[in-house]
């Protein structure tokens, strides 16, 4: 595997058996570093993954641009044509190929155009919130067929846009008048259920789930919202479940993540909200007063909790050999 030779030639260069000048021609032997053939096979994924993203929304812009010339019955037979010929690429291309995956989720983005439009047209009356939780509901056979992790983020997209709009249109939480920090609160839950089941089903070995990527941006989203939520407890001093959750979350992460899979991104996007937290909470106790020499202090904590952060970070890093 590629992390077992990254580690042996690490193990090599701190025994002395390899020289640090010969370092990165080891990497490239032993093909752990990309190659050229790596970088052009990532280009032409990521032009093909923009390119059916981009063609979706330029399909929205001309009807937008084109409603007062078309008629119902073209705009609807447009839509349906290409949704329809994505759907038969996505059969002839193969659904686990790359290419067949991209074409399910330009389908998949082109519902969502046909449910506006049956919106704008007839005007039924349903609420924002409506058209994306039918838009994911719609999708959701098709999410569970693609096996592909980028079609999976769409449809928690689509989940957390559809209940931030719900939130907004009616303040209520279960069933209750809320405040306005709920809709982190519910964001937050959806986020962090994704990942964990997310990771539990790659720890349990779902082949097409190992990327790292979309668990990352995940656990980005659910660090991030606890976060807000914890500095919003600091200033507020309304909910402490905030800060109970967040240092169980920030504990959960560091057993996961450093003893268990060992990711490296999560970990210093932790260091980063321990710093966020920790400047926050001087800030509140320092500033109050109204003492500017606070400030100061606060900005030297920073520096000191950077450089603390780095150096653990660089010592699990070289623990890890990643």
């Amino acid at each position: 595997m590629i992390t077992n030779r990254r580690s042996d030639i690490f193990d090599w260069l701190k025994q002395g058996r390899l020289k640090p000048e010969r370092l990165a021609a080891a990497l490239q032997l032993a093909e752990v570093t990309p190659t050229r053939a790596d970088w052009q096979r990532f280009f032409d994924r990521l032009m093909l993954w923009l390119g059916v993203i981009f063609c979706a929304c330029a399909v929205i812009f001309f009807l937008a641009y084109n409603w007062q010339d078309m008629g119902r019955f073209a705009k609807f037979g447009l839509v349906e044509l290409l949704i329809a010929i994505c759907l038969f690429f996505c059969w002839r291309l193969d659904l686990n190929s790359v290419a067949g995956q991209a074409s399910l989720l330009g389908a998949s983005l082109l519902i969502g155009a046909l449910l506006a439009l049956v919106g704008q047209t007839y005007q039924t009356g349903a609420d924002t919130y409506e058209l994306f939780l039918v838009w994911a509901i719609a999708i959701t056979p098709w999410t569970f067929l693609s096996r592909n992790s980028a079609q999976w983020l769409f449809l928690i997209f689509l989940g957390n846009l559809a209940a931030i709009l719900y939130f907004y249109l009616f303040n209520a939480w279960f069933l209750r008048y809320s405040s306005p920090n709920d809709v982190f609160w519910l964001t937050f839950i959806i986020n962090t259920v994704a990942l964990i089941l997310w990771e539990f089903a790659a720890f349990r070995g779902v082949s097409w789930l190992q990327d790292r990527w979309p668990t990352r941006l995940l656990a980005v989203a659910s660090g991030s919202l606890i976060t807000t939520l914890a500095v919003f407890e600091i200033f507020d001093h309304t909910n402490s479940l905030a800060l109970i959750l967040y240092a169980c979350w920030m504990i959960s992460a560091y057993v996961v993540y450093r003893r268990k899979l060992r990711d490296m991104f999560v970990l210093a996007g932790g260091v980063l909200s321990l710093i966020v937290v920790i400047s926050m909470c001087l800030a509140e106790w320092l500033l109050y007063s109204g003492d500017a020499g606070g400030f100061l202090l606060i900005g030297l904590v920073v520096i000191g909790l950077s450089a603390a952060g780095g150096w653990w970070l660089k010592s699990v890093a070289n623990e890890v050999n990643i």
